[in-house]
């Protein structure tokens, strides 16, 4: 999740990898490494984006909301913003309408949320944000799915994370173990 802030955001939130192919960037221009294109993107991005942080859980309070903790925690390290922080139980009217919400407030850029991403009969985090995506990135859940696998193996296939973009807004939703919001 936090690579997909890169998308939005100049800072980068792991390191650049060495070599791609294409034109490349020399390293004087401090984006050393990167195609051409990707380098002309994140120059013109900024610095730093304002987030919003959604927990969805049905037993989580603000004290043993480790994952969401851990997001606060990633981003401010990274100097992005966090505009907002909530947490409502897996219900996809409560989460449609906190959602609503933030992709029509103008101050944030990205929606970060955990939970409710598993096939259980009380998981609706995905559906209830598949119906408000305009642009899906598929290659966030398909990255996320490969990592998972290196880790936790076959079970990787249950996760159903997802990413994309509502009006102006980039909306990652993860998992909700602390493990999954650290890939």
């Amino acid at each position: 999740a936090a690579d997909y802030l890169t998308m939005c955001s100049a800072r980068p939130l792991w390191a650049a990898p060495t070599s791609y192919g294409g034109t490349m960037i020399d390293s004087g221009s401090g984006l050393g490494g990167l195609p051409a294109g990707t380098a002309a993107h994140r120059a013109a991005a900024p610095d730093a984006i304002r987030c919003a942080i959604l927990t969805i859980s049905d037993t989580r309070m603000e004290d043993t909301d480790t994952s969401g903790g851990v997001i606060r925690d990633m981003l401010r390290l990274t100097g992005h913003k966090v505009a907002d922080y909530q947490i409502v139980p897996d219900d996809p009217a409560l989460i449609q309408r906190m959602l609503s919400e933030w992709i029509a407030n103008a101050e944030i850029q990205a929606i970060l949320t955990n939970g409710g991403t598993g096939i259980s009969a009380r998981d609706t985090t995905y559906d209830t944000i598949a119906a408000l995506l305009e642009k899906r990135i598929d290659g966030f859940g398909e990255l996320f799915r490969m990592l998972s696998w290196q880790e936790i193996g076959a079970a990787a296939m249950l996760s159903r994370a997802v990413a994309g973009v509502a009006g102006n807004t980039l909306i990652v939703a993860m998992p909700g173990s602390t493990n999954a919001v650290r890939l």
